[in-house]
Protein backbone atom coordinates (compact mmCIF):
# COMPACT_ATOMS: atom_id res chain seq x y z
CA UNK A 1 0.00 0.00 0.00
CA UNK A 2 1.32 3.26 -1.02
CA UNK A 3 1.24 6.07 1.87
CA UNK A 4 -0.11 9.44 1.15
CA UNK A 5 -0.35 12.30 3.85
CA UNK A 6 -3.54 14.32 2.88
CA UNK A 7 -3.24 18.00 3.91
CA UNK A 8 -6.26 18.26 6.06
CA UNK A 9 -7.39 21.80 6.39
CA UNK A 10 -10.82 21.39 7.77
CA UNK A 11 -12.78 22.33 4.43
CA UNK A 12 -15.21 19.73 2.69
CA UNK A 13 -11.93 19.69 -0.59
CA UNK A 14 -9.59 18.21 1.41
CA UNK A 15 -12.05 15.68 3.50
CA UNK A 16 -13.66 14.39 -0.19
CA UNK A 17 -9.74 14.17 -1.18
CA UNK A 18 -8.72 11.95 1.87
CA UNK A 19 -12.03 9.48 1.72
CA UNK A 20 -11.38 9.77 -1.86
CA UNK A 21 -8.39 8.14 -1.12
CA UNK A 22 -8.62 6.00 1.38
CA UNK A 23 -11.46 3.68 -1.02
CA UNK A 24 -8.66 3.65 -3.89
CA UNK A 25 -6.56 1.77 -1.28
CA UNK A 26 -4.07 4.23 0.13
CA UNK A 27 -2.58 4.13 3.34
CA UNK A 28 -3.87 7.99 4.80
CA UNK A 29 -2.52 9.71 7.02
CA UNK A 30 -4.20 13.46 7.53
CA UNK A 31 -1.84 16.66 8.85
CA UNK A 32 -3.53 19.63 9.86
CA UNK A 33 -1.03 22.93 9.71
CA UNK A 34 -1.19 25.40 11.56
CA UNK A 35 0.60 28.36 10.55
CA UNK A 36 -0.89 31.81 12.46
CA UNK A 37 -1.26 32.77 15.97
CA UNK A 38 -2.33 36.04 15.57
CA UNK A 39 -6.03 36.69 16.10
CA UNK A 40 -5.99 40.58 16.29
CA UNK A 41 -5.95 40.88 12.30
CA UNK A 42 -8.30 38.57 11.32
CA UNK A 43 -11.95 39.88 11.08
CA UNK A 44 -14.03 36.93 12.48
CA UNK A 45 -14.78 36.69 16.51
CA UNK A 46 -14.38 32.86 16.58
CA UNK A 47 -10.57 31.41 16.16
CA UNK A 48 -10.78 30.31 11.88
CA UNK A 49 -7.78 27.94 12.62
CA UNK A 50 -8.98 26.49 15.86
CA UNK A 51 -12.85 25.28 14.35
CA UNK A 52 -10.82 24.17 11.11
CA UNK A 53 -8.28 21.60 13.23
CA UNK A 54 -11.00 20.60 15.37
CA UNK A 55 -13.19 20.00 11.92
CA UNK A 56 -10.27 18.24 10.26
CA UNK A 57 -9.84 15.83 13.61
CA UNK A 58 -13.66 14.91 13.37
CA UNK A 59 -13.19 13.89 9.81
CA UNK A 60 -10.26 11.71 9.99
CA UNK A 61 -11.65 10.03 13.28
CA UNK A 62 -14.77 9.55 10.66
CA UNK A 63 -12.51 8.03 8.17
CA UNK A 64 -10.18 5.97 10.93
CA UNK A 65 -7.13 7.60 9.90
CA UNK A 66 -4.61 8.61 12.14
CA UNK A 67 -3.93 12.43 12.35
CA UNK A 68 -2.20 15.13 13.75
CA UNK A 69 -1.05 19.02 13.82
CA UNK A 70 1.93 20.24 12.60
CA UNK A 71 2.49 24.07 14.03
CA UNK A 72 4.61 25.45 10.86
CA UNK A 73 3.82 29.12 12.02
CA UNK A 74 7.52 30.48 12.40
CA UNK A 75 8.46 29.23 8.49
CA UNK A 76 4.68 30.77 7.52
CA UNK A 77 5.97 34.05 8.81
CA UNK A 78 9.87 34.35 7.62
CA UNK A 79 8.80 32.82 3.78
CA UNK A 80 5.22 34.59 3.69
CA UNK A 81 4.08 36.83 6.09
CA UNK A 82 7.46 38.89 5.63
CA UNK A 83 7.63 38.58 1.97
CA UNK A 84 4.30 40.03 2.07
CA UNK A 85 5.20 43.05 4.00
CA UNK A 86 8.04 43.45 1.54
CA UNK A 87 6.59 43.37 -1.68
CA UNK A 88 4.01 46.01 -0.12
CA UNK A 89 6.82 48.21 1.13
CA UNK A 90 8.35 48.10 -2.66
CA UNK A 91 4.52 49.03 -3.92
CA UNK A 92 3.89 45.79 -5.20
CA UNK A 93 0.90 43.20 -4.59
CA UNK A 94 2.39 39.80 -4.08
CA UNK A 95 0.07 36.74 -4.34
CA UNK A 96 0.35 34.46 -0.77
CA UNK A 97 -1.99 31.70 -2.03
CA UNK A 98 0.22 31.17 -4.99
CA UNK A 99 3.63 31.56 -2.45
CA UNK A 100 2.25 29.24 0.01
CA UNK A 101 1.27 26.61 -2.04
CA UNK A 102 5.01 26.92 -3.36
CA UNK A 103 6.57 27.66 -0.15
CA UNK A 104 4.66 25.83 2.71
CA UNK A 105 2.28 23.26 1.15
CA UNK A 106 4.69 21.54 -1.51
CA UNK A 107 8.07 22.17 0.24
CA UNK A 108 7.84 22.68 4.01
CA UNK A 109 4.73 19.85 4.27
CA UNK A 110 6.25 17.74 1.45
CA UNK A 111 8.97 17.63 3.49
CA UNK A 112 7.56 16.56 6.71
CA UNK A 113 5.27 14.29 4.89
CA UNK A 114 7.81 12.66 3.37
CA UNK A 115 9.95 11.85 6.46
CA UNK A 116 6.45 10.11 7.75
CA UNK A 117 7.55 7.73 5.37
CA UNK A 118 4.76 8.95 3.01
CA UNK A 119 4.75 8.23 -0.57
CA UNK A 120 3.00 11.55 -1.89
CA UNK A 121 0.93 14.29 -0.60
CA UNK A 122 -2.44 15.33 -1.41
CA UNK A 123 -4.40 18.21 -1.73
CA UNK A 124 -7.82 19.62 -2.18
CA UNK A 125 -6.97 21.59 -4.92
CA UNK A 126 -9.51 21.66 -8.61
CA UNK A 127 -6.74 20.37 -10.55
CA UNK A 128 -4.83 17.73 -12.25
CA UNK A 129 -1.70 15.71 -12.68
CA UNK A 130 -0.95 13.99 -16.07
CA UNK A 131 1.97 11.54 -16.59
CA UNK A 132 3.91 11.85 -20.03
CA UNK A 133 6.67 9.17 -20.25
CA UNK A 134 9.24 9.01 -23.18
CA UNK A 135 10.67 5.22 -25.17
CA UNK A 136 13.36 5.23 -22.06
CA UNK A 137 10.86 5.35 -19.60
CA UNK A 138 11.40 8.96 -17.95
CA UNK A 139 8.32 10.59 -16.83
CA UNK A 140 7.03 14.58 -17.34
CA UNK A 141 4.57 15.48 -15.39
CA UNK A 142 1.64 18.14 -16.57
CA UNK A 143 -0.18 20.10 -14.23
CA UNK A 144 -3.77 20.32 -15.85
CA UNK A 145 -6.82 22.31 -15.31
CA UNK A 146 -9.17 21.05 -12.93
CA UNK A 147 -12.93 19.48 -15.11
CA UNK A 148 -14.60 21.99 -12.90
CA UNK A 149 -13.58 25.32 -14.65
CA UNK A 150 -15.71 27.82 -12.37
CA UNK A 151 -13.63 26.06 -9.60
CA UNK A 152 -10.31 25.26 -11.37
CA UNK A 153 -7.10 26.34 -8.98
CA UNK A 154 -4.27 25.12 -11.33
CA UNK A 155 -3.06 29.34 -11.31
CA UNK A 156 -3.00 29.20 -7.27
CA UNK A 157 -0.16 25.71 -8.34
CA UNK A 158 1.33 27.75 -11.16
CA UNK A 159 5.02 27.90 -9.11
CA UNK A 160 5.76 24.31 -8.99
CA UNK A 161 8.39 21.65 -10.07
CA UNK A 162 8.61 18.52 -11.85
CA UNK A 163 9.97 17.38 -8.54
CA UNK A 164 6.76 18.47 -6.26
CA UNK A 165 4.46 17.68 -9.17
CA UNK A 166 6.19 14.12 -9.08
CA UNK A 167 5.10 13.52 -4.91
CA UNK A 168 1.95 15.00 -5.29
CA UNK A 169 -1.80 13.51 -5.99
CA UNK A 170 -5.03 15.83 -6.97
CA UNK A 171 -7.97 13.33 -5.82
CA UNK A 172 -10.63 15.63 -6.86
CA UNK A 173 -9.29 17.36 -9.89
CA UNK A 174 -11.80 15.07 -11.89
CA UNK A 175 -14.85 15.63 -9.90
CA UNK A 176 -17.44 19.22 -9.83
CA UNK A 177 -17.75 21.25 -6.19
CA UNK A 178 -21.32 20.08 -6.39
CA UNK A 179 -20.12 16.33 -6.41
CA UNK A 180 -17.20 17.08 -3.73
CA UNK A 181 -19.95 17.94 -1.36
CA UNK A 182 -22.47 15.18 -2.43
CA UNK A 183 -19.85 12.46 -1.34
CA UNK A 184 -18.87 14.54 1.80
CA UNK A 185 -22.75 14.11 2.83
CA UNK A 186 -23.72 10.66 1.09
CA UNK A 187 -20.55 9.89 3.75
CA UNK A 188 -21.84 11.84 7.17
CA UNK A 189 -18.66 14.42 6.83
CA UNK A 190 -19.42 17.30 8.87
CA UNK A 191 -17.67 19.77 6.59
CA UNK A 192 -20.08 19.02 3.69
CA UNK A 193 -22.10 21.85 3.78
CA UNK A 194 -18.82 23.93 5.06
CA UNK A 195 -18.62 27.34 3.41
CA UNK A 196 -15.26 27.67 1.26
CA UNK A 197 -12.45 29.46 3.50
CA UNK A 198 -11.92 33.40 2.49
CA UNK A 199 -8.85 35.58 2.85
CA UNK A 200 -5.33 35.02 3.13
CA UNK A 201 -4.29 30.81 2.70
CA UNK A 202 -3.75 29.54 6.43
CA UNK A 203 -5.30 33.14 7.94
CA UNK A 204 -8.88 33.63 7.00
CA UNK A 205 -10.14 36.93 6.39
CA UNK A 206 -7.87 39.66 7.47
CA UNK A 207 -8.50 42.99 7.29
CA UNK A 208 -4.86 44.19 4.76
CA UNK A 209 -4.83 47.77 5.91
CA UNK A 210 -4.31 46.84 10.22
CA UNK A 211 -2.69 43.49 8.49
CA UNK A 212 -0.23 45.61 7.05
CA UNK A 213 -0.29 48.15 9.96
CA UNK A 214 1.85 45.81 11.70
CA UNK A 215 4.93 46.43 9.89
CA UNK A 216 4.09 49.16 7.83
CA UNK A 217 3.60 52.46 9.11
CA UNK A 218 0.61 54.69 8.15
CA UNK A 219 1.61 57.92 6.42
CA UNK A 220 -0.60 60.52 4.76
CA UNK A 221 -0.56 61.37 1.10
CA UNK A 222 -2.60 62.69 -1.71
CA UNK A 223 -5.05 61.04 -4.14
CA UNK A 224 -4.78 62.21 -7.47
CA UNK A 225 -7.22 61.89 -10.52
CA UNK A 226 -6.12 61.81 -13.69
CA UNK A 227 -8.57 62.52 -16.65
CA UNK A 228 -9.39 59.86 -19.01
CA UNK A 229 -7.98 62.74 -22.17
CA UNK A 230 -4.66 62.99 -20.07
CA UNK A 231 -1.56 63.30 -22.69
CA UNK A 232 -0.11 59.70 -21.16
CA UNK A 233 -3.68 58.61 -23.28
CA UNK A 234 -2.77 60.27 -26.79
CA UNK A 235 -2.25 57.63 -29.18
CA UNK A 236 0.47 59.05 -31.21
CA UNK A 237 2.86 55.82 -31.24
CA UNK A 238 6.63 56.04 -32.04
CA UNK A 239 7.79 54.12 -35.25
CA UNK A 240 9.69 50.87 -33.66
CA UNK A 241 12.74 49.40 -35.56
CA UNK A 242 12.31 45.70 -34.12
CA UNK A 243 9.47 43.83 -32.06
CA UNK A 244 11.65 44.05 -28.91
CA UNK A 245 11.52 47.68 -28.78
CA UNK A 246 7.69 47.80 -29.60
CA UNK A 247 7.25 45.07 -26.94
CA UNK A 248 9.53 46.98 -24.19
CA UNK A 249 7.19 50.43 -25.34
CA UNK A 250 3.74 48.66 -24.62
CA UNK A 251 5.01 47.18 -21.23
CA UNK A 252 6.61 50.48 -19.67
CA UNK A 253 4.34 51.80 -17.06
CA UNK A 254 2.67 55.34 -17.68
CA UNK A 255 4.59 57.93 -15.72
CA UNK A 256 2.54 60.08 -13.44
CA UNK A 257 3.40 63.65 -12.18
CA UNK A 258 0.97 65.03 -9.00
CA UNK A 259 0.42 67.76 -11.88
CA UNK A 260 -1.69 65.32 -14.26
CA UNK A 261 -4.55 65.55 -12.09
CA UNK A 262 -6.70 67.45 -9.20
CA UNK A 263 -6.25 66.22 -5.55
CA UNK A 264 -9.62 64.89 -5.19
CA UNK A 265 -8.43 62.73 -1.37
CA UNK A 266 -5.66 61.66 1.68
CA UNK A 267 -4.98 58.17 1.98
CA UNK A 268 -2.88 56.53 4.78
CA UNK A 269 -0.10 55.13 2.87
CA UNK A 270 0.41 54.20 -0.77
CA UNK A 271 1.78 51.09 -0.04
CA UNK A 272 -2.04 49.59 1.85
CA UNK A 273 -3.50 50.21 -2.10
CA UNK A 274 -3.33 48.26 -5.47
CA UNK A 275 -3.87 48.31 -9.19
CA UNK A 276 -7.40 48.27 -10.07
CA UNK A 277 -8.62 48.73 -6.76
CA UNK A 278 -12.26 50.41 -6.06
CA UNK A 279 -12.64 50.74 -2.27
CA UNK A 280 -11.27 52.06 0.20
CA UNK A 281 -10.07 54.93 -1.33
CA UNK A 282 -13.07 57.36 0.53
CA UNK A 283 -13.47 59.54 -2.15
CA UNK A 284 -16.80 61.08 -3.02
CA UNK A 285 -18.70 62.77 -5.54
CA UNK A 286 -17.51 61.45 -8.76
CA UNK A 287 -20.04 60.77 -12.06
CA UNK A 288 -18.05 57.03 -11.30
CA UNK A 289 -16.26 55.16 -8.98
CA UNK A 290 -12.71 55.45 -9.44
CA UNK A 291 -10.34 53.26 -9.34
CA UNK A 292 -6.53 53.03 -8.18
CA UNK A 293 -4.37 53.22 -11.88
CA UNK A 294 -0.93 53.64 -10.09
CA UNK A 295 0.77 53.62 -6.44
CA UNK A 296 3.84 56.02 -6.19
CA UNK A 297 5.19 54.15 -2.63
CA UNK A 298 8.39 56.94 -3.18
CA UNK A 299 6.53 59.73 -3.22
CA UNK A 300 3.23 58.40 -0.95
CA UNK A 301 0.62 59.41 -3.96
CA UNK A 302 -2.12 57.67 -5.49
CA UNK A 303 -3.30 58.35 -9.00
CA UNK A 304 -6.22 57.42 -9.92
CA UNK A 305 -8.86 57.27 -12.61
CA UNK A 306 -12.77 57.17 -13.34
CA UNK A 307 -14.66 53.90 -14.27
CA UNK A 308 -13.83 50.96 -14.44
CA UNK A 309 -12.86 51.79 -18.54
CA UNK A 310 -10.18 54.14 -17.46
CA UNK A 311 -7.64 54.22 -20.00
CA UNK A 312 -4.93 54.12 -17.44
CA UNK A 313 -6.05 50.57 -16.08
CA UNK A 314 -5.05 49.07 -19.63
CA UNK A 315 -1.61 47.41 -21.32
CA UNK A 316 -1.66 45.08 -23.65
CA UNK A 317 2.19 43.56 -22.73
CA UNK A 318 4.11 42.95 -19.67
CA UNK A 319 7.57 41.97 -18.75
CA UNK A 320 8.42 38.80 -16.02
CA UNK A 321 12.43 38.80 -15.28
CA UNK A 322 14.58 36.12 -15.98
CA UNK A 323 15.39 35.26 -12.32
CA UNK A 324 11.29 35.27 -12.12
CA UNK A 325 10.60 33.25 -14.67
CA UNK A 326 8.94 29.53 -13.74
CA UNK A 327 8.89 26.61 -16.20
CA UNK A 328 6.66 23.91 -14.74
CA UNK A 329 7.25 21.89 -18.12
CA UNK A 330 11.07 22.62 -18.22
CA UNK A 331 11.31 20.74 -21.62
CA UNK A 332 9.39 23.52 -23.34
CA UNK A 333 11.25 26.64 -22.35
CA UNK A 334 12.07 29.05 -24.87
CA UNK A 335 15.49 30.01 -25.62
CA UNK A 336 16.14 33.87 -26.52
CA UNK A 337 14.41 35.14 -29.49
CA UNK A 338 11.85 32.25 -29.49
CA UNK A 339 8.44 32.94 -29.44
CA UNK A 340 5.23 30.55 -27.99
CA UNK A 341 1.39 31.58 -28.58
CA UNK A 342 -0.58 30.74 -25.65
CA UNK A 343 -3.48 31.23 -23.18
CA UNK A 344 -2.32 33.40 -20.10
CA UNK A 345 -4.31 34.83 -17.14
CA UNK A 346 -3.24 37.46 -15.06
CA UNK A 347 -5.21 36.54 -11.49
CA UNK A 348 -7.19 33.36 -10.76
CA UNK A 349 -10.53 33.84 -12.38
CA UNK A 350 -9.87 35.91 -14.98
CA UNK A 351 -10.84 33.72 -18.42
CA UNK A 352 -7.66 32.49 -20.09
CA UNK A 353 -6.33 35.50 -23.22
CA UNK A 354 -4.86 34.79 -26.11
CA UNK A 355 -1.39 35.78 -25.68
CA UNK A 356 2.00 35.56 -27.30
CA UNK A 357 5.18 34.63 -25.59
CA UNK A 358 8.54 36.83 -26.55
CA UNK A 359 12.08 35.28 -24.86
CA UNK A 360 14.76 37.82 -24.63
CA UNK A 361 18.26 37.51 -22.67
CA UNK A 362 16.48 39.30 -19.74
CA UNK A 363 13.34 37.58 -19.18
CA UNK A 364 9.80 37.33 -21.44
CA UNK A 365 7.38 39.77 -22.74
CA UNK A 366 3.71 38.22 -22.80
CA UNK A 367 2.18 40.11 -25.52
CA UNK A 368 -1.85 40.02 -25.12
CA UNK A 369 -3.96 39.94 -28.16
CA UNK A 370 -7.05 42.59 -26.15
CA UNK A 371 -5.43 45.29 -23.37
CA UNK A 372 -5.92 43.84 -20.20
CA UNK A 373 -7.51 45.84 -17.03
CA UNK A 374 -4.27 46.21 -13.47
CA UNK A 375 -1.78 44.74 -14.74
CA UNK A 376 0.08 44.21 -11.40
CA UNK A 377 3.47 44.33 -10.24
CA UNK A 378 4.06 41.42 -8.04
CA UNK A 379 0.97 39.16 -9.31
CA UNK A 380 1.71 35.80 -11.27
CA UNK A 381 1.15 35.66 -15.00
CA UNK A 382 0.45 31.92 -15.80
CA UNK A 383 0.22 30.52 -19.20
CA UNK A 384 -1.30 27.21 -20.60
CA UNK A 385 -1.37 25.22 -23.88
CA UNK A 386 -5.02 23.89 -24.12
CA UNK A 387 -6.04 22.68 -20.61
CA UNK A 388 -2.04 22.32 -19.25
CA UNK A 389 -0.58 25.44 -17.19
CA UNK A 390 3.31 25.55 -18.80
CA UNK A 391 4.97 28.15 -17.19
CA UNK A 392 4.67 30.91 -14.97
CA UNK A 393 6.17 34.50 -13.87
CA UNK A 394 5.97 37.51 -11.71
CA UNK A 395 4.74 40.31 -13.04
CA UNK A 396 7.72 43.12 -13.43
Amino acid sequence: MKKVVVGLSGGVDSSVSAYLLKEQGYEVIGLFMKNWHDDSVTISDECPWLEDSNDALIVAEKLGIPFQTVDLSAVYKERIVDYMFDEYEKGRTPNPDVLCNREIKFDVFLKIALQLGADYVATGHYCRKGTLTDENGNETYQLLAGVDKNKDQSYFLCQLSQEQLSKTLFPIGELNKSEVREIAAQNDLITADKRDSQGLCFIGKVRLPEFLQQKLEPKKGLIVEVPATAHHYEENTPSFGTKREELAYYSEKKAYAETDGKVVGEHQGAHYFTIGQRKGLDVGGTKEPLFVIETDVDKNIIYTGQGKLHPGLYRQTLFVKGEELHWVRPDLELEPDQTMEVMARIRYRQPLQKAKLYRTESGLYVDFEEKQSAITEGQFVAWYLDDELVGSGVIS
